[in-house]
């Protein structure tokens, strides 16, 4: 019996060494964000490629009253099983974790295993995404998907009124599009109010690119700068509003939206913006969704007069992760940041097909897919915005920022709106910005 017993007993251990092995538990990545817009990317491009062998778990906490960044950065400190293995940084923070604070957590490119330099070179990356995503030892630890350089985005009907014309070209000479400053566009801003037209909505409209116009940033050699073409957005900000060249109102409020729709306290003539002020913010804001209702399709670009860029969000990785998750992180933000294929995400994002024929398009970090795509938008009359865009993109500057751009530029914004409203001197204005920055973040003047 014992005999009959042990030999059964080898049979099935024998058999379970040669039955079909239990499919492997999925590794799991931990993605973390502050909108749902790389997570998408991720989820459509981990259900694509099942080989990879990962589900992802998504993190995402909004930037809404400084939230995000304290949340990640606990999250990285602690390390673990939880820890982010992707993560996402916009341009008002990105320094920090690029080349500041918290560079020692993210993880060089190259050391995932991308030929990032050859990569990026032969993508046509715009250069500032390359010069904000590199650690201080010049190597990229971030790319972004996006391009963010600024055009001035105008009402074409609005435009006829002023100028008598809406061409692109002509009323990017009658404001001094590309002259590298501002004279013409004031004169303008006089015409259109000699029109009953203003010709920003307020003053946060020429804030962006006046802040990435200046030579240098908030911090130089420890101390806080202020940059003589920052100072002089008080002069711009007191003449925008002793002379009503706009409609004074405060970007990202009801106000601000109802110029776009057309429906403010004066027709405005354009904002300054990059292609994803169109997509995600004028649009939705016109007052319809086809030509003839609201807005819609009375709007196209011109070159801004100062090239600059706004906002954009780069992908990062842990070095700490788990060698594991290695292979399937870099095919993620290889294909996010790199792929110029019609199947990468770049080309997908810049026409509108991520999810299918009809999305929205915008503009992305690579030359070479913006080249070979289509940036033909109803709304803008069928003005192809890629034509200006793309240089846009070349003349952006992302050497003047820092890690506490976020911070210090709330100061300032409230600083330079109370002396355009007469509320204190340029002076004072000048000295309590640097008292609250000192007195806040511990920065000296």
């Amino acid at each position: 019996m014992k005999k009959i017993l042990s030999t059964v007993l080898a049979l099935v251990a024998v058999t379970s060494l040669f039955a079909a092995p239990k499919k492997a538990a999925n590794k799991v990545i931990n993605l973390w964000s502050f909108t749902d817009e790389v997570p998408g990317m991720v989820e459509k491009y981990v259900a694509a490629h099942p080989e990879l062998g990962v589900t992802v778990n998504t993190t995402i906490i909004a930037t809404t009253d400084g939230a995000y960044q304290p949340a990640l950065d606990q999250a990285l400190q602690n390390g673990g099983k939880d820890a982010p293995d992707i993560y996402c940084a916009e341009a008002a923070f990105i320094l920090k974790y690029s080349k500041g604070d918290m560079e020692s957590y993210a993880a060089a490119y190259k050391d995932l295993g991308i030929d990032v330099d050859k990569k990026a070179k032969a993508a046509e990356i715009a250069g500032y995404t390359i010069d904000i995503g590199s650690n201080t030892k010049g190597q990229i630890d971030a790319l972004g998907y996006q391009t963010t350089g600024g055009c001035f985005i105008y009402r074409r009907s609005v435009a006829k009124a002023v100028f008598g014309t809406d061409d692109p070209a002509a009323v990017q000479k009658a404001i001094g599009g590309g002259s590298g400053k501002w004279d013409a566009f004031f004169d303008a801003a006089a015409k259109c109010a000699d029109n009953g037209v203003a010709i920003i909505s307020g003053d946060g409209d020429l804030w962006h690119a006046v802040e990435n116009s200046s030579d240098k940033g908030w911090i130089v050699d420890g101390k806080l700068y202020l940059d003589p073409k920052r100072e002089a957005f008080l002069d711009y900000s007191k003449s925008l509003t002793d002379n009503e060249w706009s409609n004074g109102t405060r970007d990202w409020q009801d106000a601000w939206f109802a110029d776009m729709k057309g429906v403010g306290a004066k027709p405005v003539l354009g904002f300054f913006g990059p292609a994803w002020l169109i997509n995600y913010t004028i649009a939705p804001n016109c007052g319809g969704s086809s030509v003839g209702e609201g807005t819609y399709g009375d709007w196209a670009v011109c070159n801004s007069p100062i090239g600059f860029f706004w906002g954009g969000t780069w992908v990062l990785a842990n070095k700490n992760m788990a060698k594991a998750k290695k292979a399937a992180v870099k095919a993620i933000i290889e294909w996010i940041t790199l792929d110029t294929s019609n199947d990468g995400l770049l080309y997908k994002w810049a026409n509108g097909t991520l999810n299918g024929e009809g999305g929205t398009k915008d503009t992305v970090a690579s030359g070479v897919v913006l080249a070979k795509s289509n940036g033909e938008l109803p709304f803008l009359g069928g003005q192809n915005m890629f034509d200006y865009f793309i240089p846009a993109n070349q003349y952006a500057n992302g050497k003047n920022l820092t890690q506490y751009d976020e911070s210090i530029n709330m100061v300032w914004r409230d600083q330079v709106r109370a002396y355009a409203a007469g509320q204190k001197s340029r002076a004072d204005a000048i000295k309590d910005f640097k008292q609250t920055v000192a007195d806040t973040l511990g920065i000296e003047y």
